[in-house]
């Protein structure tokens, strides 16, 4: 088998035989395995020098061994050597695929043409040539057919479906990754693992401004109607992110929290409308109400001065 198989194939062959198993065997992830172990890497070096290595002293062996045999057995051995590597079939494959004549046989499709001492054979068109030819008008007629005559899906449908797909596929991941969530895709969380994490951020942060119960402090009463900034998840999660208003509001906590947990702390304020805290300070804003604008109030106001400066 050795002898079948020329070394310039099988050290390759074996090597990426070798390197497909080591990929498959260890877990990298997306990145191949001999970037994210470089000991990976080493030991395929190792493995390609060994293989070149054997390669090596089994030709020296065979050279050693050749001086030692009679004159007869040299001969038998090179001239199998020597058949072994014209590769026989691979040249009479490309002949039939080529269709042309043997040099011998020419005198039977020569023409009458001469140019100037140069004739002209009649040989048929290559088999590979002509069996593409015969394949790419099968291949049209079918394309025809199907995307002319059916109205198949074409290369604008396919990239509608595409699209359609990738926004799925976009949704589905903003769903799982929570840390995305911003001002505009907040939503009111209800489940009870996000209101405790909530509680623990607002008992650890809110508290010194807004008392446990939200009653309120050197920060407003959390628990009426009445809101500075808004009173909706969007407009909570704004003034957590963002901060109150300039100069006398609290600080930007975007800085300190993550998305995901600003949107747990804004509906864990929430969760203190209608309860009744131990000192509740007095209401301070507008009430708020389902038909309140969604316009924050400092928007409001740099909106009626671009307008007033018009």
């Amino acid at each position: 088998m050795r002898h079948l198989i020329p070394s310039w194939i099988r050290v390759p062959l074996v090597f990426f035989i070798i390197f497909g198993l080591t990929e498959y065997v260890i877990d990298s992830g997306d990145k191949p395995a001999f970037i994210v172990y470089p000991a990976v890497l080493l030991f395929l070096f190792l493995v390609l020098l060994i293989l070149i290595a054997i390669e090596a002293i089994v030709s020296a062996l065979e050279n050693v061994m050749l001086f030692k045999l009679d004159e007869e057995a040299k001969a038998r051995f090179l001239a199998e050597k020597e058949n072994t590597y014209k590769f026989t079939w691979l040249k009479n494959t490309y002949i039939k695929l080529l269709g042309s004549k043997p040099i011998e046989e020419e005198g039977e499709i020569i023409l009458d043409h001469n140019y100037d001492g140069i004739k002209e054979l009649d040989n048929n068109l290559p088999p590979w040539w002509l069996y593409g030819f015969y394949i790419s008008i099968i291949f049209g007629a079918v394309y025809l057919l199907r995307y002319h005559v059916f109205n198949g899906a074409n290369q604008y449908d396919e990239l509608e479906t595409e699209l359609a797909d990738a926004k799925s596929a976009i949704e589905a991941y903003k769903k799982t990754a929570k840390d995305l969530v911003d001002v505009n895709t907040v939503t009111l969380l209800t489940d009870a693992a996000d209101l405790s994490a909530g509680k623990t951020i607002f008992e650890t942060n809110c508290i010194a401004c807004h008392m446990a119960d939200g009653g309120g402090g050197i920060g407003p009463n959390l628990t009426d109607q009445y809101w500075i900034l808004g009173g909706d998840i969007k407009k909570v999660f704004h003034t957590i992110s963002e901060g109150g208003r300039s100069g006398k509001g609290m600080i930007a906590w975007k800085a300190q929290l993550k998305p995901a947990e600003i949107a747990q702390v804004a509906s864990y304020v929430l969760s203190f409308q209608g309860t009744t805290p131990a000192n509740p300070k007095e209401p301070e804003g507008d009430l708020w109400g389902e038909s309140t604008s969604e316009i924050p109030v400092e928007t409001k106001t740099d909106t009626l001065q671009v307008v007033t400066n018009q």
